[in-house]
């Protein structure tokens, strides 16, 4: 099987969603692992460390959430920079008559 040929972005069209969930299952389950690691390391240590990595458990899953559910808005939000201000005013009826 020969590999797929690069493909090269010309636009700024935002990715597909399959593109973005991807992304976003990923970083969720990373920091599932985290918190995982962070769970079973608290239990097998002692003394501040123990307490810190149990938090970092408690914490972790909140921000996961947060972090994986901040989808296409993330990071590339313009406002409304497309919009223009009417500059000119209103037209009136006298406007549309014939002299």
């Amino acid at each position: 099987m020969s590999p797929e040929p690069e493909v090269f972005t010309i636009t700024g069209a935002a990715s597909g969603t399959t593109d973005e969930q991807k992304g976003r299952q990923r970083r969720y389950l990373f920091s599932m692992g985290l918190r995982t690691v962070c769970f079973v390391s608290g239990i097998l240590t002692t003394g501040v460390v123990r307490w810190v990595l149990i938090f970092g458990a408690v914490a972790l899953p909140y921000f996961a959430v947060v972090i994986a559910n901040a989808g296409r808005e993330r990071g590339n939000w313009r406002g409304s920079e497309n919009f223009i201000a009417p500059t000119n005013p209103a037209l009136e009826a006298e406007d549309f008559r014939t002299h």
